[in-house]
């Protein structure tokens, strides 16, 4: 008090005597407001004392979330148990140039990807709007006015009847007093909801490459398909030519021309479907990596020159965790629960620090003059008596609210279980059923090999061949699905376990100014 009092008596004694306050005015004035300060405290605790009994009885929460543990996968990691590796960027794992380019193209100029980041922007500023409350607010005003003042007033001689200039030069600040957490728990719903649009932002990213990475792999598959059907063609053909010749020779009939004849459009038709699918799966690449012509011009890789990417089958239910979806839903969760929080607090009182100084007068000559001067200082205090039930109806909806956050993360929950599950049993699924094929291809692959070699040594006719040729196709086509839906499945499965996803949470020790910055 000594170093203020020092300098109120400098400033004091810089003025002219008849202008400036006395000092016990101002240690009075001072004085008094950290008394009227002071009782406004007591009776907001005393007010407390009394609202505690406010009814907020009757109004909880009744969902739980439920654990994945808990819904059949298995139980959690514990350290030194091996985990599913997925890399950030999963997609550079299939070797395949081609698609790491695309996924490139996709993560810079997808519109659905900067739709998701200007949501996380929004998010951060309504996590400003809500520090901004906690903090002291500081505002200047300047007011002139020319005014007629009415003779027939409240206003006496020699104002009334006269047009004067007043005006009004100020700062004024004010200080809401968080003693009951509701700017708290407003600042911490408003990190709550940063988070799940950060988690958001990286779940549009995780989905946008794995969109990017089946639908290379479907025109990969179309292409090798394409293969298979033009050899196809080719053979009926061939086919056709042949029978032709032996009808024409008499050794066979027009029934078996009829019946090659119809095998030429069958496979033409089929080649026409492949094509037909394969300029779709471009044109929807295209759409996803947002440059239509690229996609045009595109020459996929073959499936043998693809990796193949293991992942483990048994899968941990703390993996699940590090879905985006997951982590969005549990923030939402968080976010709403502090929402509850801070709608208690209204049924509290609201104690606010106000000042103000500057200068107030009729006639702007005497505006800046030291009679002028207007300062104020003083708590305020606003408490709920009677709201006709708005602020039970206000609770009341903060935790529908809360209970609707937590059955979507419990509904996420399922499905992610549900699509991890699948995704496993379709890979088991196909690596069974590539190994039968592969039986049954080199069975077909030897039996053309014999009808190839008994034509060369004269004892049998190239339509053996080629009759034999076709089950080798039919098998080479089978081959080439299964090859493409192993790589779709590995994508789909790489997705469902959060497709490299690290949670970053925004913590309430954190400035603004970092978490829009850094992004948490």
């Amino acid at each position: 008090m000594t170093n203020n009092t020092t300098s109120l008596e400098s400033l004091s004694m810089a003025a002219p005597q008849s202008e400036r306050p006395s000092l016990p005015v101002w240690h009075a004035s001072f004085r008094m407001a950290l008394v009227s300060a002071a009782s406004v405290v007591a009776a907001g605790l005393i007010a407390t004392g009394l609202t505690g009994c406010a009814n907020m009885s009757g109004i909880e929460p009744v969902a739980s979330l439920r654990e994945a543990s808990s819904l059949g996968l298995d139980a959690p990691s514990v350290q030194g148990e091996t985990e599913v590796p997925v890399a950030t960027q999963w997609w550079r794992e299939f070797g395949d140039e081609p698609l790491n380019r695309l996924v490139a193209q996709a993560l810079e100029s997808s519109p659905n990807l900067k739709l998701a980041q200007t949501r996380l922007a929004r998010a951060q500023a309504v996590m400003e709007v809500a520090d901004a409350a906690t903090l002291p607010q500081i505002a200047g005003q300047v007011d002139l006015t020319r005014q007629r003042y009415t003779a027939n007033g409240a206003v006496p001689p020699p104002l009334a009847g006269t047009i004067l200039n007043s005006g009004t030069a100020q700062l004024s600040g004010s200080w809401e007093l968080d003693f009951f957490g509701k700017n708290r728990a407003a600042l911490d719903s408003a990190l709550g909801g940063v988070n799940a649009a950060q988690a958001d932002a990286q779940a549009a990213r995780v989905l946008l490459a794995s969109q990017v990475a089946r639908t290379y792999f479907q025109l990969v598959r179309l292409n090798e398909q394409v293969a298979v059907a033009d050899r196809t063609l080719a053979q009926r053909e061939e086919t056709l030519k042949l029978v032709r010749d032996r009808v024409n020779a008499g050794l066979d009939t027009r029934l078996e021309l009829r019946q090659s004849e119809g095998g030429l459009p069958e496979a033409r038709l089929q080649l026409e479907t492949l094509q037909e699918q394969m300029a779709l799966t471009r044109h929807a690449l295209g759409a996803l990596i947002g440059q239509p012509n690229a996609a045009l011009a595109l020459a996929p890789s073959e499936l043998s020159a693809i990796k193949k990417i293991t992942v483990a089958q048994n899968i941990p239910a703390d993996l699940l965790g590090r879905r985006a979806d997951i982590a969005a839903a549990r923030w939402r969760v968080e976010a709403s629960s502090k929402e509850v929080v801070n709608a208690k607090t209204q049924f509290y009182p609201n104690l606010n620090l106000v000042a103000f100084a500057g200068f107030s007068s009729i006639g702007l000559g005497r505006l800046l003059n030291s009679g002028s001067q207007q300062w104020g200082v003083g708590p305020a205090l606003r408490l709920p008596i009677f709201d006709a039930g708005r602020l039970r109806a206000n609770l009341r909806g903060k935790t529908a609210d809360l209970d609707a956050a937590v059955e979507i993360y419990n509904v996420a929950v399922v499905d992610a279980v549900r699509d991890v599950a699948d995704q496993v049993t379709s890979s088991q699924a196909i690596a069974r059923q590539q190994a039968q094929q592969q039986a049954a291809q080199e069975a077909a692959e030897a039996a053309y090999e014999i009808a190839l070699q008994r034509y060369k040594a004269g004892l049998g006719n190239y339509l053996n061949v080629l009759s034999a040729e076709t089950s080798v196709l039919s098998q080479r086509r089978l081959a080439v699905d299964l090859a493409g839906r192993a790589l779709d499945t590995q994508v789909a499965l790489i997705r469902a376990l959060g497709g490299g996803y690290q949670a970053e949470s925004t913590s309430a020790s954190q400035s603004v100014t970092k978490t829009i910055a850094g992004g948490g």
